[in-house]
């Protein structure tokens, strides 16, 4: 892990005394939605290898094969998230989600492939369409290189579990950068009281967007007022007439679960909540940035089944359950509130990075803007 620093102290958002609204869950992650698991693989080696693979399994392993209502949304679409016109069509999604690096999607989709093959035999073996997405992470890996395969998209998904989920340099999200300093991977979480009932909305963020000058957090533009080391660019001497890559470039993946019953036309109003989170970080949304949400609920695992029809002469019928359309404005406020701090989570738990040409990306400094909130009365 030559030019990595995982020995800085690193906190979650909320350990700083940063003011977030809402009620998280147990763990404060998309893994408080029952059943959805998460799991990583790292990559890094020598100076430059800065990458990985993050797979999100709506219901664990064993459930690979049911569908959920499901929806996404491109506030951006520079950038590649396979599997949508499906996700459009049917308004379900029954296979694992798989993040990584922009020239890592054929690897990891040919991967998921394989390990659904491997493992879930009866799941439509006729014809499969995984949704791999994916942010830029070239600054600090070698992104052009082989360091991605395809068994590690099936290793990313044996290794998804429940419980805490570990932020920062992970998975996909290992060599990403987010408002100028170390991005990577983040979540949260929120409880929804709907009457008798609660529900959690949880979501999961790869984050590699946003200039350094945006930087919002708690209502405070800190990044205007943050002082210090900025991340190297590389020189006009560079091999292969290498330019700067504009502040605010990169792209951000957001997934969101909840276990409360949706129509798919409502996971997607769900998705598109995510660009007000984002916003509330500060990110204005750059031309250079693909921005792609995806949202499903794990309510009512076989309304949407998708398989040959059996020739038997039956006709059968399907119904779902589903929160009125009028009564989703809490589900919107969970997003929004999970999304910022998701975002937060990233910055204040990833820590900083050396990787390919020497770049150094800086980890968010976390003395200096509890500092600057106190000073704006932000924190106490």
């Amino acid at each position: 892990m030559s030019g990595d620093h995982p020995g800085e102290d690193r906190k979650r958002a909320r350990e700083l005394g940063i003011p977030l609204t809402g009620e998280p869950g147990p763990w404060n992650a998309i893994t408080d939605v029952p059943g959805v698991e998460v799991g990583y693989v790292t990559l890094i080696d020598g100076d430059d290898v800065r990458t990985g693979v993050t797979a999100l399994l709506p219901r664990g392993r064993d459930g690979v094969g049911i569908p959920c209502a499901s929806g996404w949304h491109s506030f951006n679409g520079n950038g590649e998230m396979t599997g949508t016109a499906w996700i459009e069509e049917s308004g379900s999604l029954a296979v694992p989600v798989v993040i990584t690096n922009t020239y890592a999607v054929g690897p990891v989709h040919r991967g998921v492939v394989e390990w659904v093959r491997a493992n879930c035999r009866g799941m439509a073996p006729e014809w499969l369409l995984p949704v791999v997405t994916e942010t830029w992470d070239g600054h600090l890996n070698d992104i052009h290189g082989p360091a991605v395969e395809s068994r590690h998209a099936a290793a990313a998904i044996e290794a998804a579990v429940s419980g805490p989920v570990e932020e920062g340099c992970v998975g996909g999200g290992t060599g990403m950068r987010c408002y100028g300093f170390k991005g990577g991977s983040g979540t949260a979480s929120r409880v929804v009281e709907y009457g008798e009932d609660r529900y959690t909305v949880g979501v999961f963020v790869q984050a590699n967007f946003g200039a350094r000058r945006e930087l919002v957090v708690a209502g405070v533009p800190v990044g205007r007022e943050l002082t210090g080391p900025v991340e190297a660019q590389p020189s006009a001497a560079e091999p292969d007439g290498e330019r700067p890559v504009p502040p605010g470039a990169g792209s951000v993946i957001v997934v969101v679960a909840t276990d409360a019953p949706l129509l798919p036309g409502q996971c997607k109003a769900l998705a598109r909540r995510v660009t007000l989170g984002l916003a509330r970080t500060g990110t204005t949304g750059s031309h250079f940035s693909g921005d792609l949400f995806l949202a499903f609920s794990t309510a009512n695992p076989t309304a949407l089944t998708s398989t040959f029809p059996e020739d038997d002469g039956s006709a059968p019928y399907e119904s779902m359950r589903f929160v009125p359309w009028g009564r989703m404005d809490p589900f919107y406020g969970a997003v929004v509130e999970s999304v910022e701090e998701a975002v937060l989570n990233v910055l204040t738990g990833a820590h900083s990075m050396t990787g390919r040409a020497g770049h150094h990306v800086p980890a968010l400094p976390l003395e200096q803007v509890t500092e600057i909130l106190a000073a704006r009365g932000a924190v106490s």
